[in-house]
């Protein structure tokens, strides 16, 4: 049994998109409530009024009514999704888009039309701020990359003028040392603040110029948190990486070479790859003792990586590290369920300490096992782990 008419008046009625029936003369016949909460006119000043009244234009209804009339876009007398723009009592240019058909009477006769308008303006916003936060992922990633390259070359120069420079002459070297550090670690705040707006959905503002608004990035900006301090010994003190082949794996070259050359300065063999696929072809031809990869890459992402070699060999450490404050696609969650070198992740730029902790911790065993043997730190390792090239 059909539904009685005054459901489908009752739903019209109550509908938040805007609904709107006219007679075959253009007038207002119907005018219902999320019509009223969107345009601000009440029933009694627009029924009976021309539709026109709604456009900012007799060309722009007209518009409309051709849309319904043309088989192109669907059935004839049918429009779906024609975008227009609605004028409020206020003078709000509201974007919308049409639905709607042309209502005819038992004998086939055109009697009117009706049409449902959607309210266009937050469906825009949500689509901006998407695009928005694509765009600030993407930038924060272009930007921390150079800027991991900048902390690593510095990490290096500041250590050659250590050697070189004398107390004088370190005394003003180290104020400008401690201003570019100072820097470097704004510029990574204000990164990490960006990604956090990316994965929301409400920022602040603030006056750039008089009538321009910009986001206030400054807005809760504050260093990352130190890493928490790794659970196993280090002997004597700071730890020592040297003797160790590392490869080192990413999609842009310049973070690969400083990240190895760092390495190499702290005694290590440190190969790179800058693709997960040249990484698995590298360990086919040689033995590594650990593999320091990006999340982020082009062709398989850390987690592909980490899975691939865990299968072909399950005792290479593996520490993943990524410049991103949040795990958009859960590479780290999903590797820390698969086993990831003990849940560890390390973020860029790199804190040379901090990974010379992490390669060291999963590179030497606490107590060296009967037969292990003795690297050029001192410390015995298993060769059973990772048995050097002969």
């Amino acid at each position: 049994m059909p539904l009685p008419r005054i459901y489908f008046e009752k739903l019209l009625e109550n509908s938040p998109d805007i609904v709107v029936a006219v007679d075959r003369r253009g007038s207002i016949v119907f005018y219902n409530d999320g019509a009223r909460q969107t345009l601000g006119y009440t029933s009694a000043e627009v029924l009976g009024k021309p539709v026109t009244l709604l456009y900012p234009s007799l060309d722009a209804a007209r518009t409309v009514m051709r849309a319904m009339r043309s088989p192109d876009a669907g059935p004839s007398g049918t429009v779906k999704n024609c975008e227009t723009v609605f004028v409020a009592k206020d003078g709000t240019r509201i974007p919308v888009a049409i639905s709607g058909s042309i209502t005819l009477d038992e004998s086939g006769e055109e009697v009117g039309s009706i049409g449902f308008a959607k309210d266009l303006r937050q469906i825009r916003k949500r689509d901006r701020l998407m695009t928005l936060g694509e765009l600030a992922v993407s930038l924060a990633h272009e930007i921390n990359n150079p800027l991991e390259v900048i902390t690593n070359t510095m990490e290096l120069l500041e250590e050659f003028v250590r050697r070189t420079a004398s107390d004088e002459q370190m005394v003003i070297e180290v104020e400008r040392f401690e201003a570019v550090q100072r820097e470097v670690a704004k510029i990574h705040a204000i990164v990490g603040r960006v990604q956090e707006l990316a994965a929301g959905d409400e920022y602040e503002t603030r006056q750039y110029l008089p009538g321009t608004l910009m986001t206030d990035l400054r807005q809760g900006v504050a260093t990352p948190p130190a890493p928490p301090p790794t659970a196993a010994a280090v002997p004597n003190g700071a730890p020592s990486i040297e003797g160790l082949t590392i490869l080192v794996v990413d999609d842009d070259l310049g973070v690969c070479q400083s990240l190895a050359e760092l390495l190499r300065h702290q005694g290590c063999t440190a190969v790179i790859a800058t693709s997960a696929l040249d990484a698995l072809r590298e360990t086919a031809k040689q033995r590594f003792d650990l593999v320091v990869s990006d999340v982020v890459m082009p062709d398989m992402d850390g987690y592909d990586l980490y899975m691939e070699l865990k299968e072909r060999q399950p005792t290479l450490p593996v520490i993943l590290m990524t410049g991103y404050l949040y795990d958009r696609d859960h590479v780290i969650k999903r590797s820390k369920l698969a086993g990831l070198a003990t849940g560890v992740l390390y973020k860029k730029p790199i804190d040379l300490e901090r990974l010379k902790t992490i390669i060291h911790t999963h590179c030497f065993a606490k107590k060296a096992p009967d037969g292990a043997k003795e690297g050029q730190d001192g410390v015995r390792r298993d060769p059973g782990r990772n048995p050097p090239l002969p």
